[in-house]
């Protein structure tokens, strides 16, 4: 266990290190940010943004004579942020996670992986762990930002939908990495492997609006297997815990998927 272990952290941080020395990886960060604060300025100040609607309502509640329905702004920053940030991933994670496997393919050091001690399991974590800790540094600057948003807001917003929130955030992007780290071990060719991830993704964050056309079984079936669906629960701020296991279910899977296509490349190599 403690071999294993070692060569779980061993790869990870081979991982982590190449996507810290990569000029794409620092463009991809970029245009993330860049992206993210034009969402997070056009929530809240843009035409259709919480705060000038409030000071309409609010306009027209003393024009009108009439109360105004009491709403909870951080709560809505939040919901309306995160569920931006969801399908922002779906552009960016496919990038991230591309090259997992492709370049090792191109580089011809996918041979020697696959024929080394270390089992497909570890190298498959290991990798899985490096990109998603790159995608963690990505919006831990988000979450500070957000956190100073929310903490203007009186009365305060209680902090666990917040962390809830995110933790939806980082779960999502791992399920998306561990498919895409999967079509990735099935090609060299990075534009392949993204777009292909992208188009699995897609499907699978629209499967919910097929099965709201299906009936009976298959139709439940579909909704349950939806990303989206169980994603856009969390960042309610909704404890659900099948939700949660759906999550871990896409992340084993890929994993699973990957070792067994790099046993088969190994085998191929015998």
């Amino acid at each position: 266990m403690g071999i294993v272990l070692s060569n779980i952290i061993a790869i990870y941080r081979r991982e982590l290190q190449s996507y810290f020395v990569s000029p794409l990886a620092y463009v991809i960060a970029g245009i993330f940010w860049f992206l993210s604060g034009l969402f997070l300025v056009m929530i809240l100040l843009g035409p259709d943004g919480i705060l000038p609607t409030i000071a309409a309502l609010d306009l027209q509640g003393q024009q009108l004579q009439v109360p105004v329905p009491p709403i909870d702004v951080p709560y809505e920053f939040i919901r309306a942020f995160l569920d931006r940030m969801g399908w922002l991933l779906l552009f960016v994670l496919p990038i991230l996670s591309m090259g997992l496997y492709a370049e090792e393919r191109k580089r011809g050091t996918l041979e020697l992986l696959a024929t080394s001690p270390i089992t497909n399991w570890a190298v498959a974590v290991g990798k899985l762990l490096g990109v998603l800790t790159f995608f963690v540094t990505m919006i831990v600057p988000l979450i500070a930002i957000e956190a100073f948003v929310i903490s203007t807001s009186n009365p305060p917003m209680a902090p666990t939908i917040l962390l809830l929130g995110h933790f939806g955030l980082i779960l999502l992007a791992a399920a998306i990495l561990s498919l895409g780290m999967f079509i990735s071990s099935l090609t060299d060719s990075t534009i392949l492997s993204a777009v292909f991830t992208f188009a699995v993704i897609l499907m699978l964050l629209f499967v919910d609006l097929i099965a709201k056309i299906v009936p009976g079984p298959i139709g439940e079936a579909l909704s349950y297997i939806s990303l989206l669906k169980h994603f856009n629960t969390l960042i309610q701020g909704i404890f659900d815990t099948s939700a949660i296991l759906l999550f871990i279910s896409y992340i084993f899977l890929g994993v699973f998927l990957t070792s067994q296509s790099i046993d088969a490349l190994r085998f191929q190599r015998q």
